[in-house]
């Protein structure tokens, strides 16, 4: 397993990763959970990805009772939490904010969920309208300072909104945000190729990027239709049956390029994702410790993706 600095900051997270959105407190219990983070360790895996929305913050308490179950050392494992949407209701203060009050207790919440005394990674999980950027920034400064999280980012903001709070933390000597965590695959290529090209030098920002699969479309399982089970039989995910509608014919030559090589359609879309030297991790999701385990052959693919010209002919497919 590869590992890459975390953009300029100095922390080694690996190439692919484990995150436990959808699955962890929905489709996997304690058990799988404890059997797939093993799984992933002994891979080379050492960055676990987390929120507080996840399963209504199930998520989090599923993944500290599996690590602790596993008696795993807090050296050996980065994992990360992220803030915005809130668990407590529709009251004030607690639901869609980063204001200092909501951001100073749910950084808490999250550490007695997960067992732990900080995060190595804490992330703005989406932008605040209503906040002013400073008072987040201050807010994400002070956990950061304090010990309960050793980095901060963001997750889906805009560059300009990135730029904005690392030059309000530069001049006010703040601790700046180090990573974004945004949506990243062969559908969505937008943000990362274009809207970011200036934050990587500029900033040194580093990504830990979700949906490389886009929510399985990419595997090429949608290529006949919807299977029982899927990700897109599952409440408010039926915009993934559109997806792959529209992209069917690009996955269908993404397969045959993949047969070719000897992968599958979805170790080569993942392979895409880690080959972007801009990438710091790919965050993968699984069901179960086989789907895990398969991803992970992704590092085969990525292998293959080191010709030019291939990676240029699956560029030119998803255009």
């Amino acid at each position: 397993m590869p590992y890459n600095r975390l953009g300029s900051a100095g922390l080694q997270v690996s190439q692919f990763s484990f995150g436990s959105w959808v699955t962890f407190g929905g489709q996997v219990d304690t058990g799988l959970a404890k059997e797939q983070l093993q799984a992933a360790a002994e891979a080379g895996v050492n960055f676990f990805d987390n929120a507080e929305v996840y399963a209504g913050g199930k998520s989090e308490q599923m993944m500290g009772e599996a690590i602790r179950e596993l008696g795993w050392k807090r050296h050996e494992y980065v994992i990360s939490s992220k803030f915005y949407w809130g668990i407590n209701g529709d009251m004030p203060n607690m639901k869609n904010t980063l204001n200092r009050k909501y951001l100073m207790q749910a950084i808490d919440g999250s550490l007695e969920r997960l067992g732990l005394d900080f995060v190595d990674l804490a992330y703005c999980h989406r932008p605040d309208p209503n906040t002013p950027i400073e008072e987040t920034v201050y807010a994400m400064s002070d956990i950061v300072e304090s010990g309960k999280a050793l980095y901060w980012g963001t997750s889906e903001w805009s560059a300009e909104e990135i730029r904005a709070a690392w030059d309000i933390a530069d001049k006010r000597n703040l601790r700046k945000p180090v990573m974004e965590q945004p949506q990243y695959n062969l559908l969505h290529r937008e943000k990362v190729e274009k809207e970011f090209a200036r934050l990587y030098e500029d900033l040194g920002l580093g990504l830990t990027t979700w949906s490389p699969l886009a929510g399985g479309v990419l595997t090429g399982k949608y290529l006949e239709g919807t299977p029982d089970g899927s990700r897109a039989t599952l409440k408010g995910h039926d915009y993934l049956v559109k997806a792959a509608e529209e992209s069917h014919d690009k996955v269908a030559q993404l397969a045959a390029i993949a047969s070719d090589l000897g992968v599958t359609t979805g170790q080569l879309a993942l392979g895409w994702v880690a080959a972007n030297p801009h990438v710091s991790t790919v965050i993968l999701g699984a069901s179960s410790v086989d789907q895990l385990n398969e991803n992970l052959g992704a590092l085969g693919a990525l292998k293959a993706l080191e010709d030019a010209d291939l990676k240029a002919t699956i560029d030119d497919i998803f255009v």
